[in-house]
């Protein structure tokens, strides 16, 4: 089994391992910019690729360009949705093959009675199999509940997505992607070997985990201070792939490192060997606003409201933008294997009138004072007839 489309001449990749390539990128370029934050970090590129690729089917102009270069689309419109409807089919496939559980699906909610375009409707159903339910943001609360609770039906995990006061009368469109897994290991470990054993979380610093272990055969290699353990789920068509340090304070040198062609290479070089694994048990539950994550990796424009183009969604430019991408997380590995979930919405919001101009212009005498805000209590007041000079 190949992996980062290993064997593709680079000059001649298909539509569909492009669109792969480009997830990827997109994947390693976000971890760089996530990985700011603490704690552990869990995330579905895969997710986050799709919801954001149906809504740059209805990008126009700069916005259609720097949302394709911020997720390395290299394919233009009519070639990327056929991609990533083949992407989907693939996975389909696998999850026919069996013995995992793999559900992957989209969703559209429009604003009831909102012009949208035909031409952008018809897409999202050819190409990412959408269910289309239109609510009535005029009542935000109701129409948060109806796509939360789709999500969480979808994932089985994920709760909330969209916190209250997210959306509002002025959002006219959420677009939503769900992706849910589970799968055994295909060698498993066992309960009985599962120990408490020391954590290093940095040279001097440790935690008591329940540390699985196995012994058996394992695809495997080492690579500049760099261990890299293949581990398959049933059925071989997925697998988790660990890189782990040789050191314990290396992990910033090995994020540094972190590339397609990195992990491209590392990963040529596995091989059948005998391998005695340690891993611990762990679960990751993160949920994050991307907003300020894909704007400053290119696509600023698309969150923008003065100059953001969605026209490709209802003709009218300028007027659709991004008010929010939410993506939620879930990831439980232990000795029988893992179960993953993720989902994310993106919220498209219309400008909305401009508020009026005021003028307050303080060139004759006032009364002012100063309070606290809590209680109300007056602390200071006053008066100016002349800001010029001072009264003893």
């Amino acid at each position: 089994m190949t992996l980062f489309g290993q064997g593709v001449q680079e000059n001649g990749l298909s539509d569909v391992a492009a669109a792969a390539r480009g997830n990827a990128e997109f994947a390693l370029d976000l971890y760089h910019t996530l990985r700011k934050e603490e704690g552990n970090l869990f995330f579905s590129p895969y997710s986050i690729s799709t919801a954001l690729a149906m809504t740059y089917a209805g990008a126009r102009a700069n916005t259609e360009t720097q949302i394709a270069q911020a997720l390395h689309f290299t394919l233009g419109q009519r070639q990327l949705h056929p991609a990533f409807a083949s992407l989907e089919s693939k996975l389909k496939s696998v999850r026919e093959k069996g013995p995992i559980l793999l559900n992957v699906a989209n969703a559209l909610w429009p604003q009831d009675g909102y012009p949208f375009l035909e031409e952008f409707l018809a897409l999202m159903r050819t190409h990412y199999g959408v269910l289309i339910t239109p609510v009535d943001y005029n009542d935000p609360e109701t129409a948060r509940q109806k796509i939360n609770a789709w999500v969480e039906e979808k994932t089985q995990k994920i709760r909330n997505l969209i916190s209250p006061g997210v959306l509002d009368a002025l959002t006219r469109l959420v677009l939503t992607n769900a992706i849910y897994f589970k799968g055994n290991w295909a060698h498993q470990f066992e309960k009985e070997s599962t120990q408490n054993a020391p954590f290093w979380v940095s040279p001097g610093d440790k935690v008591e985990v329940p540390l699985m272990t196995k012994e058996g055969s394992s695809r495997y290699a080492e690579s500049d201070g760099l261990q890299i353990l293949e581990l398959t789920y049933a059925g071989d068509n997925l697998a988790m792939i660990v890189l782990l340090p040789k050191q314990v304070d290396e992990l910033e040198k090995l994020e540094a490192a972190l590339t397609f062609s990195n992990i491209k290479k590392w990963s040529a070089n596995l091989h059948a060997a005998s391998v005695r694994v340690f891993l611990p048990r762990f679960k990751i539950n993160r949920g994050f606003r991307l907003n300020h994550a894909l704007a400053s990796m290119g696509m600023p424009e698309a969150f923008d409201r003065d100059k953001a183009n969605f026209s490709g969604m209802d003709g009218n430019e300028n007027w659709f933008y991004i008010s929010d991408v939410l993506h939620k997380a879930f990831v439980d590995v232990n000795e029988e294997g893992t179960e993953a979930a993720a989902a994310t919405a993106v919220a498209m919001k219309a400008r909305g009138p401009s508020l009026p101009l005021t003028t307050f212009r303080a060139d004759h005498p006032f009364i002012f004072l100063i309070l606290e805000r809590n209680t109300g209590s007056i602390l200071f007041l006053g008066r100016v007839l002349n800001p010029v000079y001072e009264t003893a």
